[in-house]
Formats: C-alpha cells, sequence, structure tokens
C-alpha cells in the first residue's frame, strides 16, 4: 500500500481521482453478520410502517412538522444499535456554537447518514438522492427534517435544491453533504462533485471536512451483513470560504477533500 505522502497519491488528489484504503475484516462470522443485517432492517421496517404513519399524519394535521426532528433523531439511534453501532465523536471542539457549516463527509454506508444525522451536535439538514424519496413513508417523512432532495441529471432541479438548502440554512441549520454523490465500495474514497461547494460560496459558511471510518466494513455497500463496531467520525477544522470564489472552486474541494483523504489513513490511487 502506497502512502499518501508520495508523488502519485499527492497527484491523485489533486486530479480529483478514486482513492484507496485497506479494509479491516470483522472477527465475528459471516453468518452472524446476516443474521444482525436483516435484523437492523426489521427494525427500520417497524420504526417506519408502524411509528411512522401516526406520527406523520399527526404532526401534519397539527401543523408541527418540526417536531419530527427529535423523533427521526430517537428511531435513527435505535437503527444503529439494531447494527451494533458505537460511535466516536472528535473534533466537535473545532466548531464554534453560534455558527453555521457545511459538513462535507464521505460516504461508504447507510451508516453514514444516521451517525452525522444524530453527533453533528446541531441541527443539520442532508441531501439525499431523488430514488430515496420515492419509498413510502421515509419519502414522505425526510423533507418535515430537512432533508432536500437532489436530481444531479437535471441541472435545473440541482440548482432548486442547493436554493432550498440555502434557505434550510438561512434558517438557523447546518447543511451535511456526502460530497461523492453516492455510496463507495469499501476501501474506496470517490471523486468529489461540487455541489456542496458551490452551496458553501453561496451561503459564505465554512466547510467543515468530515472522516467517517470502519462504515465499510461494519455495513458496506452490497455486503449484506452488519457487524458490530465502533463508527469514528472526526470533525476536522473548519475551512472559511470567504477567500475563495467560483474560479477557486476547484482548489476549495481539492483542500477539503485532501483533510477528508488523510484523516482516513494510507491510501493509493486507483487504477484505471
Amino acid at each position: 500500500m502506497k502512502v499518501h505522502r508520495d508523488e502519485d497519491s499527492l497527484i491523485g488528489l489533486i486530479g480529483n481521482e478514486k482513492l484507496l484504503y485497506p479494509v479491516e475484516e470483522s472477527n465475528k462470522s459471516h453468518l452472524s453478520g446476516k443474521i444482525r443485517y436483516w435484523w437492523a432492517w426489521t427494525v427500520a421496517a417497524v420504526l417506519m410502517l408502524i411509528i411512522g404513519p401516526p406520527c406523520l399524519s399527526l404532526l401534519w394535521l397539527s401543523r408541527r412538522k418540526q417536531w419530527l426532528y427529535p423523533i427521526a433523531m430517537w428511531g435513527l439511534d435505535k437503527w444503529l444499535k439494531a447494527c451494533g453501532a458505537k460511535i466516536k465523536v472528535s473534533g466537535l471542539e473545532n466548531l464554534e456554537d453560534d455558527r453555521h457549516y457545511i459538513l462535507v463527509a464521505n460516504h461508504r454506508s447507510y451508516l453514514d447518514t444516521a451517525a452525522i444525522f444524530i453527533h453533528s451536535g446541531r441541527k443539520i439538514g442532508l441531501v439525499a438522492k431523488k430514488e430515496l424519496f420515492k419509498i413510502p413513508i421515509m419519502g414522505q417523512g425526510m423533507p418535515f427534517v430537512n432533508i432536500i432532495e437532489i436530481d444531479r441529471s437535471n441541472r435545473e432541479n440541482a440548482v432548486a435544491s442547493m436554493e432550498r438548502a440555502r434557505k434550510i440554512m438561512e434558517a438557523g441549520s447546518s447543511f451535511g453533504v456526502f460530497a461523492e454523490g453516492t455510496r463507495g465500495m469499501p476501501g474506496e474514497l470517490l471523486p468529489f462533485k461540487k455541489g456542496a461547494f458551490h452551496l458553501a460560496l453561496g451561503t459564505n459558511a465554512p466547510i467543515v471536512p468530515v472522516a467517517i471510518k470502519n462504515t465499510d466494513w461494519m455495513m458496506g455497500k452490497k455486503c449484506g451483513v452488519a457487524f458490530p463496531g465502533t463508527i469514528e467520525m472526526i470533525f476536522l477544522p473548519p475551512i472559511e470560504t470567504s477567500d475563495y470564489d467560483t474560479e477557486s472552486l476547484d482548489e476549495l474541494l481539492v483542500r477539503t477533500r485532501t483533510a477528508i483523504a488523510h484523516a482516513l489513513g494510507d491510501f493509493k490511487v486507483a487504477e484505471d
């Protein structure tokens, strides 16, 4: 494994190329991982199908949609526990209580979304792919907790989504974005897309790089298992965006991605 200090890796960072990391292995059996995986999704189904409908109906009728936020945090916490996930958070001292941020994180697992939503130390909104809004109940509830749809195949819709995100921030929330745009396979850091950085420039909000570790071997993409473990979530020092503009956006992207790449550990550049 080449480490991130060599010339090839430096070029890979500047070029926004896919990076590869070694992946840990659980000492638990594959069968136990399968059982926990299906148990976790059973818990998710119960939360959505039994608790979700009456909550959504009551809050919609009472015009108290914002009250779904603490309920969602409770539900996500229960789901993380069903997955066997514990959380270790570091770096929150880098964030000021009275400021709002764009939290830019890597993404390898569904666990990442729950972890950053309930353990960022502040109220946040999130960006989600449009396909998730088609899931019954969950799709209807996500806008209640400031999760907005983004359709990257349609530039006009993507711009409108970023405008909704800007209004959510102006109302007092920070915003979390998985800049890769999709989950990477275990051990991958995919190229970053530019939406989060346009949002940061448009709101003049500092960017906080967030490195999320271990979720790939705990419940990775296309693995079909859930192993118990500790999610490490590292909030790195904020990057002020006031000195950047659209012409220097790529520089801001590389600076953010480099901070996350180094915090995740030693890597090599993926070969074509």
